[in-house]
């Protein structure tokens, strides 16, 4: 390749492109100059250019290679060559040496044209830099897989050097709340690191003589974290602070609320903190916003799947219900469908605790209990205004089922959600909380139950052969005599950080509450007769959900065994 480098500005190349026009450019430069920002950098955060669209324009234009560093495995050799905080001021990350000069290193880079970050890297590591194009979260990501561990026990060795864990309550709350302590840059890159490896929940665990703090990864907590004990106090003051709890109370539970920006991605993080017997334990939930609104087509319908939700919602009153255990991807559903129902003549409002994402066009109400905001006092207040559409978070208890079962009959669309394990266990979970079963007919219009399942590899997944599949598995699979099927098991490659799983898929039971079955229903019918009715018009129950996404090399064998021993 040739060396030579190119003294292109980024706008040129973008305008060369037509990413963008002269307009949006001069107001650009513009204004990232006034906030000191690069131009990069601002065009991406403020949404006119994608990451991804930047880094191919200048990948095309200036002939450099394009790389997708979360497929790369980067050898201990290479991450020793500079330290993370010099690659994090520049935003590189060297990956790999050429296999025919060894003295040139390929260093992906979010602005390939920054003169004096190449030549800092160069005279740091002696060697002769190739710059390669890549986008700004994927070395933040790479940066925080190799380094952050090191940064981390870092900053934790330079807090014990400056207090010597002698501190008082009153000092912890000072280092808590000075932006530039340790102890801050700690939990925040603790929450940034999270949030870039796709995690649903920070555990923070005081243990005898160690904090652990794992992460939940599509289910799974894995080991991220280990600091000395006497750090703990001055770790848990700081997220009581962000999280606005009360940092002098150690002996009681509190919850608390967290918003967060990483990667121009906005996470909202609740916060709970639980006295333990060797100090306080924290747990993080993040919700992406953005995650949570998504399109209806990447939820994991099949296509019958997708017709019945469909017609479910096309439903002009009634109740449609979501089931699961906390985890399992109710909340996306149901803004999914909110989505799907948001048009511009009807009103929709909706009561939740919390509001998990805002919805441009849709009336959100937060429950305060301490005001006597409730769901049941929220509803009867929307009832009052007029609703097409209700939104209920939860159905927790009798009186608000009594008021969305009457809220259904008198004209109007409510969709919620329950704990229970199956489609047909909600209609006796309704009539446990006191609904008459006819009513429970004439208002129940669909029932959803999901789990989530995690999502092999694609780059790694190994094809499993028949023979090692034992009689359980078999009949688990129910495979027909001449059906063809590809049965995969998890690998573990650098894509997947070695878990062999990336992301989740949904699997669906999904029962439509047609005559037949309201008839049943209005019957006293119990779950059994609920359950084998809607089978015999073509119901898939969850574990059949989940066959469908093994046999066609989607899950794996071990998380079909799992869903069928939950439901």
């Amino acid at each position: 390749m040739d060396f030579t480098r190119k003294r292109m500005r980024l706008g040129d190349i973008l305008l060369e492109q037509e990413v963008i026009d002269q307009e949006a450019l001069n107001a650009a430069l513009k204004q990232s100059k006034e906030e000191g920002q690069r131009l990069g950098e601002y065009l991406v955060d403020k949404g006119i250019v994608t990451e991804i669209k930047l880094a191919k324009a200048l990948q095309y234009q200036l002939g450099y290679r394009f790389i997708d560093l979360g497929t790369v495995e980067i050898p201990d050799d290479i991450t020793g060559l500079v330290r993370g905080d010099v690659l994090r001021k520049y935003k590189m990350m060297p990956y790999e040496r050429d296999a025919k000069n060894p003295n040139v290193l390929r260093v992906a880079m979010v602005d390939p044209m920054d003169i004096m970050a190449i030549d800092d890297v160069e005279i740091i590591t002696n060697l002769q830099v190739e710059p390669v194009v890549a986008t700004q979260s994927a070395v933040a990501a790479a940066l925080d897989k190799y380094y952050g561990n090191e940064e981390a026990n870092a900053m934790a060795e330079a807090y014990r050097a400056e207090r010597g864990f002698d501190s008082d309550e009153e000092v912890e709350e000072e280092d808590a709340k000075d932006d530039n302590s340790p102890i801050v840059v700690i939990v925040r890159s603790m929450i940034e690191q999270a949030a870039r490896q796709g995690t649903s929940d920070i555990h923070i665990e005081a243990l005898e003589t160690e904090v652990r703090v794992r992460y939940r990864i599509d289910g799974a907590l894995y080991n991220r974290l280990r600091y000395d004990i006497k750090m703990l106090p001055a770790i848990i003051a700081r997220i009581k602070i962000i999280g606005g709890m009360d940092i002098s109370e150690k002996r009681k539970p509190q919850d608390g609320r967290i918003t967060a920006v990483v990667d121009r991605n906005e996470y909202d993080i609740r916060v709970n903190i639980l006295p333990t017997v060797y100090g306080e334990k924290c747990v993080m939930r993040l919700a992406s916003k953005k995650a949570l609104k998504r399109d209806k087509q990447l939820l994991g319908f099949e296509d019958s799947e997708m017709a019945k939700f469909d017609r479910i919602l096309q439903h002009p009153h009634g109740i449609m219900l979501v089931t699961g255990p906390t985890g399992s991807g109710k909340s996306t559903t149901l803004y999914t469908a909110l989505s799907e129902l948001n048009k511009e003549d009807v009103n929709i409002v909706t009561v939740e605790d919390p509001v998990e994402a805002n919805v441009d066009g849709v009336n959100q109400v937060h429950v305060n209990p301490k005001v006597d905001l409730t769901f049941a006092s929220a509803l009867r207040a929307i009832l009052r205004q007029d609703p097409d559409i209700i939104m209920i978070g939860e159905i927790r208890d009798n009186e608000t089922a009594d008021i969305a079962v009457k809220a259904a009959i008198t004209g109007h669309l409510v969709v919620s959600t329950l704990h229970t394990n199956s489609a047909a266990s909600t209609i006796t979970r309704l009539e446990d909380m006191g609904i008459e079963s006819y009513l429970i007919a004439d208002s129940v219009v669909g029932i959803i139950a999901q789990r989530l399942v995690r999502r092999l590899c694609t780059e790694c997944r190994r094809k499993v052969s028949m023979d090692e599949l034992d009689d359980e598995d078999l009949k688990l699979l129910d495979i027909k005599e001449g059906e063809k099927i590809e049965i995969y098991d998890k690998v573990g490659c650098p894509t997947c950080n070695n878990t062999g799983y990336k992301g989740r898929i949904g699997i669906y039971e999904i029962m439509e509450v047609t005559k037949g079955l309201a008839h049943i229903i209005a019957k006293n019918g119990n779950a059994e007769d609920i359950s084998n009715f809607a089978l015999s018009e073509g119901m898939n129950t969850l574990a059949m959900a989940c066959r469908i996404k093994v046999k066609k090399g989607i899950t794996t064998m071990s998380e079909m065994r799992r869903i069928v021993y939950e439901a």
